[in-house]
This record gives C-alpha cells, sequence and structure tokens, in this order.
C-alpha cells in the first residue's frame, strides 16, 4: 500500500477502517461478480431445461409421455393396428413428412384416424411430435387389404429430416427406429 504526501512533504497514510476501491480491487470484484452471474445463469438455464423435459419421455422411448402408445415391432404393428409401415420419406423441400402404410387388415386399420389415437411421427432425437396432417387430410371410406395408402404430415423447421430416426404412431401402437428417407 503506498502512502501519500502531504504538502509538508510527510508521508501520510490513509485512514484505517475504510476500503480503497482503487482499480486492481474494482476488477477483482468486478471479475468475481461475473463468475457469481454466470455461474447462476447457467444453473438456471440447466435448471429450466430440466424441466421442461423431465417426466415428458418415458425412460426407453423418445415419444412425449401424452403421446406414447404401446411400442411393437414393425411385425407386429399389422396384428395391433392393421397396417405395415412402408416408408417414412421427408419431401416438399423438407417442409413435409410422407408416411406410406400397407393395409392388412382393414377393419383394425379404421382406429387409424381415432380422435383418442391420432397418427404422428415423433422424430427420435428431440423428441418433436409432427401430428398436422396437410391440409387436415385423412383417409375416409373403407380401407382395403394390400392397398398401400398414405398420410403427410407438416414439418414445422424441418425437424425431422433425411438419415434421422423416428417413431411412428399409427392406432394403438407405435414402432420404433423407422429409418426416415
Amino acid at each position: 500500500m503506498s502512502d501519500s504526501l502531504d504538502p509538508g512533504g510527510t508521508p501520510v497514510s490513509p485512514p484505517r477502517g475504510r476500503w480503497r476501491w482503487g482499480g486492481r480491487h474494482a476488477r477483482l470484484a468486478g471479475g468475481l461478480t461475473g463468475v457469481v452471474l454466470a455461474i447462476a445463469l447457467t444453473g438456471f438455464i440447466l435448471a429450466a431445461w430440466h424441466a421442461s423435459t423431465d417426466g415428458a419421455k418415458t425412460a426407453d422411448s423418445p415419444v412425449p409421455a401424452a403421446w406414447a402408445r404401446p411400442v411393437v415391432d414393425a411385425d407386429s404393428l399389422g396384428q395391433r393396428s392393421g397396417v405395415q409401415v412402408t416408408r417414412v420419406a421427408v419431401t416438399g423441400g423438407g417442409g413435409l413428412v410422407d408416411l406410406r402404410f400397407t393395409v392388412v387388415d382393414p377393419e383394425l386399420a379404421n382406429t387409424l384416424h381415432d380422435e383418442d389415437t391420432p397418427p404422428a411421427v415423433v422424430d427420435e432425437q428431440t423428441g418433436l411430435v409432427v401430428h398436422e396432417l396437410l391440409m387436415n387430410h385423412s383417409h375416409t371410406g373403407v380401407y382395403k387389404t394390400g392397398v398401400t395408402y398414405y398420410l403427410v404430415f407438416e414439418n414445422p423447421g424441418n425437424w425431422i429430416h433425411r438419415g434421422g430416426r423416428v417413431s411412428v404412431l399409427l392406432g394403438n401402437a407405435q414402432v420404433e427406429h423407422v429409418a426416415v428417407r
């Protein structure tokens, strides 16, 4: 700590019990404040992220709990929902998801548009549920065995992309890890 000189040239010490907020102390206090704020902000962001995803997905499934249905393999989907998924592809410059399925049991296939279990595609990386059908299109009429039908979903933000994996929700079942073309 340096002493200053009085008008007569005699060294004078600063008064005791008072802080002198010179450059070094101010920089130290500012740096510590910045570190504390950065830690607090990081903690807040992590807590908010955890709260927003906590319980949103089941432990084994990428599908949000509100949309989850019994998981079946691709072969068992026909027994449960009356259809087999033949293709999931991104079309329309990335703005659409084209889901193709072949009917194996027309009676079970009628449940595809049930209000309690609407058709959807879930991106497995993000958990984003794509369920809005393009122009609200849905099949009307009787399904026929062996015929391939389609559903075209809007793909907002191009979240689902070629090479990704999705869960397909049809009727009261879901098939996971379907490759997107």
